[in-house]
């Protein structure tokens, strides 16, 4: 039988009581020379127990003053199955932060099917909860499909809907795409999120197409501590015994 590193050894015995409730957020841990002394391991060890407990985002550790049992961050779940096909943004308040043309470039210009240095519009919003940003929505669409037009995003009613100003152009949406992965948060993402860069994200890149033609492309991003996706799926009932429907 393989025997446990001691420092993960030592890091579950802290992690038990921090899940079970017993150190409640806030709480002080033992210093590392303590930690080293009571259960008769290296300062090495002990620290390299906490710092693994840091990474699973247990505990935090405050500059000279030691570590802590870490609040749990509240969660926020997002709804990705929306009648409206809309940004999904459960009980978070929508941000409006402004739409800038800007010419298309890779990996966008793929997922739109345009030849790079086509002008885009990108329209860019948050989901705030107590003022405090959760989620960053970037979303981008050709303006050749409205260009001319009070259909952009400049010049129509901030009230009607991307599929109603889409449709009233004569580019009825008929079928929406997601792809879900986690990334890296980027310089640019983090400052509009007010978060770190570097750290986890869900991404969410949802495409909106009419007649197999990619018309719309956004970027739903959040933290992978705080965001959740919920899917809400229909299933086909069971055919029983005896029903009269045909085949």
């Amino acid at each position: 039988m393989v025997r446990q590193p001691r420092y993960l050894w030592l890091a579950e015995q802290l992690r038990e009581p921090i899940l079970r409730g017993e150190m409640p957020p806030g709480t002080r841990l033992p210093s590392r020379t303590r930690l080293a002394r009571s259960y008769r391991v290296s300062e090495q060890i002990s620290r390299t127990a906490l710092r693994l407990l840091v990474t699973e985002g247990l505990v935090e550790a405050r500059p000279g003053s030691g570590y802590f049992v870490r609040t749990v961050p509240e969660l926020f779940r997002l709804c990705r199955t929306d009648s409206s096909s809309g940004s999904g943004l459960g009980k978070l308040r929508r941000e409006d932060i402004g739409t800038e043309q800007e010419p298309c470039s890779a990996p966008l210009s793929s997922r739109l099917r345009l030849r790079d240095g086509e002008p885009v519009y990108r329209t860019t919003s948050r989901g705030l909860a107590s003022e405090l940003p959760i989620t960053l929505h970037q979303s981008w669409e050709p303006a050749s499909l409205t260009a001319g037009t009070l259909r952009t995003p400049f010049d129509a009613a901030p009230d009607i809907g991307l599929l109603d100003r889409l449709s009233a152009a004569g580019h009825p949406v008929d079928r929406v795409v997601e792809e879900v992965g986690v990334r890296s948060l980027r310089d640019s993402e983090a400052s509009l999120l007010g978060s770190a860069p570097g750290i986890p994200v869900l991404v969410v890149e949802r495409t909106h197409f009419s007649a197999n033609r990619p018309v719309e492309t956004s970027d739903l991003i959040g933290t992978a501590e705080q965001c959740r996706l919920l899917y809400k799926l229909t299933l086909a009932r069971p055919r029983r015994p005896g029903d009269p429907r045909r085949r």
